[in-house]
């Protein structure tokens, strides 16, 4: 005796539903996605074959071609706390509104004493007329920064913080200019940052090149 057949008929699916949530995904990690923060201003560093990414949340410090310095506090979670310790403990007579505009400010770029006189005119600050953070060998206020720095991270490891400084300069940058940078950084006991370079491919046949090739490479740019 046969088979029955069974009637063959059209099979029609509902995408609404799917597309719906497809479109609700997108536009959550559209929402929820952070943007690469602006340069203070454009600089050219210099070349390595290092391919370690930095961290989301970066202290940085940027020094210029002309040797000016600035500062950018990329923790939002601390930001706030680093500017009242500073405020604090530098005396710099700054009210909880000077210091919410202060907060507002993607980047530091002035001497300490000019900052109360520049919040309270209410422009807004170029980078490009800025003087830049005082870091000379008589005046280095980068001590002071990074001071209230450590004084913020105090009680964490102090691993997860060095991971967290970022030093980036222009390829022309003097080297006296850099190494007040490391003597702030000596002169509160923080002994390891990172340098940003821009990455390039390392030598063929190397043993980097070999390593990266078997994924086992890729050094920490630690310096």
């Amino acid at each position: 005796m046969g088979r029955a057949k069974i009637a063959r008929k059209s099979t029609s699916i509902d995408m609404t539903a799917m597309c719906d949530v497809a479109f609700l995904l997108l536009s959550f990690f559209i929402m929820a996605t952070k943007q690469k923060p602006p340069e203070v201003l454009a600089v050219q560093p210099p070349n390595s074959v290092s391919s370690k990414a930095a961290p989301d949340k970066s202290i940085l410090i940027t020094l210029t071609k002309d040797g000016r310095t600035f500062l950018t506090l990329g923790d939002d979670t601390k930001k706030a706390d680093i500017l009242a310790d500073i405020n604090k403990t530098k005396a710099l007579n700054l009210s909880d509104a000077d210091l919410q505009r202060w907060n507002k400010q993607e980047f530091i770029g002035a001497p300490l004493g000019q900052i109360k006189s520049m919040l309270e005119s209410g422009k807004d600050l170029n980078p490009a007329t800025l003087p830049g953070i005082p870091t000379d060998s008589t005046n280095n206020e980068m001590i002071d920064w990074v001071k209230s720095i450590t004084n913020t991270y105090a009680g964490s490891d102090q691993k997860d913080l060095e991971k967290m400084l970022l030093v980036k300069g222009d390829n022309d940058v003097k080297y006296p200019v850099f190494r007040q940078i490391k003597e702030a950084f000596k002169k509160n006991e923080i002994y390891k940052f990172r340098i940003v370079t821009n990455g390039e491919a390392p030598p063929a046949g190397s043993e980097l090149a070999k390593s990266i090739a078997a994924g086992t490479g890729g050094d920490e740019n630690n310096k």
